[in-house]
């Protein structure tokens, strides 16, 4: 969801954009903090292929939510899970300290990869209508 969100959120016809944990952002950064999957199978492979290490974070940059972010230009409402180790929070606010638009942040500090869940919801809710839809 929030990853696919930010590859989308660049394009010229969206007016809001509400990326929640977005997953894929700063992969680098992912890779050494987290020791699960799928940033395990990246760290696992550059173990065994030192000389290929920049190679392989040059190649998933095009593919990296950071990157997607930074041609964002609507209004964006993210979240974070504090305790994710799927979407790790530095990763997270990688990808919104890259976000071009005018951006806020939800931080539940108690939650995993569900970010908010249904308080989430309530906040997105809340966006909306600030915006006046």
């Amino acid at each position: 969801g929030g990853g696919i969100t930010l590859a989308a959120a660049g394009l010229a016809e969206v007016q809001a954009t509400m990326p929640d944990v977005p997953f894929l952002c700063h992969y680098r950064r992912a890779t050494q903090i987290v020791a699960t999957y799928p940033y395990a199978e990246l760290s696992n492979f550059c173990k065994i292929h030192r000389e290929k290490v920049e190679t392989v974070f040059e190649t998933l940059s095009y593919f990296d939510g950071i990157n997607f972010a930074a041609r964002a230009k609507s209004p964006a409402l993210f979240s974070v899970g504090l305790m994710d180790d799927i979407c790790p929070p530095s990763t997270v606010y990688a990808a919104y300290n890259h976000y071009a638009g005018p951006k806020q942040i939800r931080a539940y500090e108690y939650n995993n990869h569900e970010g908010g869940a249904s308080f989430q919801t309530v906040e997105k809710l809340k966006f909306l209508q600030g915006l006046g839809w």
